[in-house]
């Protein structure tokens, strides 16, 4: 029988299921941004060489989880457009919740879940194991590059682009490269694009608004670089 979690309880059962993972580990959430025990814990699982697959949709990935997952071997990370499910899974446990795997939401929301244990309830288990691989299976897996990080770096506020030379579009330039054109800082220049209606902003992330598809802004996908979005050189902000 599933077991209702409260938000506490939601947090221990999480980073339970985490450490208990023999085999496999799966970690479905929109929203990526680990707290520091959550990142101890899948360091071990790292060293243990044991299989973890994290995917994320609805937030670039910043440059503390970039840095830090091209130093696990045995993490894949993928991106999955229009994720909402948030779900956790190892050999025999399965967590579906509210509750994003981000450090913000951990500390402060009020969440809700449900716990699953395959060995009271095999059909339910397998059910939502079955969608996990599904999600997995349409996810694009990410390459957590050097090139990446090293970008990620020299601007610390900085969106996480991708190059002008990665898309080929000629003529639009990723965020951080038209914020330095402007003379602002990529998060300055992110608040003004949100003032001008092109983007919105939601839970340390940004979307693309119709308004800022018909000035010319388009969300790309890189399996080299992530997320990102690119501009008109000429757009007026």
């Amino acid at each position: 029988m599933a077991k209702f979690l409260n938000t506490s309880a939601t947090n221990y059962f999480l980073e339970e299921l985490i450490k208990d993972a023999k085999d496999r580990l799966i970690l479905i959430s929109p929203y990526l941004k680990l707290n520091d025990r959550v990142k101890e814990l899948l360091a071990d699982k790292n060293r243990l060489k044991i299989d973890v697959r994290m995917v994320y949709g609805k937030s670039e990935l910043q440059p503390a989880e970039i840095s830090w997952l091209r130093e696990q071997t045995y993490i894949r990370t993928s991106f999955c457009k229009n994720l909402h499910a948030k779900c956790y899974l190892n050999e025999e446990l399965c967590i579906i919740t509210s509750l994003n795997l981000y450090e913000f939401s951990q500390v402060n929301n009020n969440e809700m879940g449900i716990l699953i244990r395959r060995a009271d309830d095999a059909e339910l288990y397998r059910e939502a194991y079955e969608e996990a691989q599904r999600i997995i299976r349409i996810s694009d897996e990410v390459r957590i590059s050097m090139e990446r990080v090293a970008a990620s770096e020299s601007a610390p506020e900085a969106e996480q682009d991708g190059s002008q030379e990665e898309t080929g579009d000629i003529g639009k330039l990723p965020s951080s490269k038209l914020a330095r054109k402007c003379g602002m800082k990529t998060a300055e220049f992110l608040d003004r694009l949100v003032t001008k209606g092109y983007l919105v902003a939601k839970d340390d992330t940004h979307a693309l608004t119709d308004a800022g598809k018909a000035a010319g802004g388009e969300f790309r996908m890189s399996p080299r670089f992530g997320p990102y979005f690119l501009w008109p050189e000429s757009l007026e902000v």
